[in-house]
């Protein structure tokens, strides 16, 4: 729930975007809609927002959440500092191919993948289970973040922007539809896979 929660930052980057060349009138403030600058400077702030607001209602922030805000705002600033949208294109990239290495990482460094360590004292799986599902999971990262360098670089960057909205949300689904699907066969009767799980 909480990665489809990360989607609403990315919704509102494609919406922005869609307004290129249109003015904002409120009062006597005019704002003009500058493409992927005026994208990126929301996806900064919906994702700083999101930050602060996970923090008040949940009253702590999650590892991979401080680390989307850093690299969304690391990005998002070159480009907007630079004008330059090649930085925030290659932050998806960025980002996944760091979560795939911290899910080797882990596994490799303490003999328990992330998950395990996440979700563990709730969810008790086979350790075969718990291996398939860090596979699966440095398999997404790694994929999602090398098919995003390939739009990137052979389509426009329209084309780019309605690609990382949809395969956000197609990738997501799909992660979470194997994750249960992975889960399922070891939860006894009367148990639930926790609601984090996808």
């Amino acid at each position: 729930m909480k990665q489809f929660a990360e989607l609403i930052p990315v919704v509102l980057f494609f919406v922005v975007y869609q307004l290129d060349g249109r003015t904002l009138t409120l009062g006597g403030w005019e704002y003009h809609f500058d493409g992927i600058y005026s994208a990126t400077a929301v996806l900064m702030i919906a994702t700083v927002l999101q930050l602060v607001l996970t923090r008040l209602l949940s009253g702590h922030i999650e590892k991979r959440l401080l680390l989307l805000t850093a690299v969304v705002c690391a990005f998002g600033a070159a480009t907007l500092l630079l004008r330059n949208q090649l930085f925030i294109q290659w932050k998806p990239t960025i980002f996944n191919w760091v979560l795939a290495a911290v899910f080797v990482g882990t596994h490799a460094l303490t003999g328990k993948t992330v998950m395990e360590r996440a979700i563990g004292a709730q969810l008790s799986l086979p350790a075969v289970a718990w291996r398939r599902l860090n596979s699966l999971w440095v398999a997404n990262f790694v994929v999602v973040g090398a098919l995003n360098l390939y739009v990137a670089y052979r389509f426009s960057e329209a084309a780019w922007v309605s690609y990382k909205l949809y395969s956000a949300i197609g990738f997501t689904l799909l992660v979470t539809a194997l994750t249960v699907a992975l889960i399922m066969p070891h939860v006894k009767d009367g148990e639930e896979p926790p609601a984090g799980a996808g």
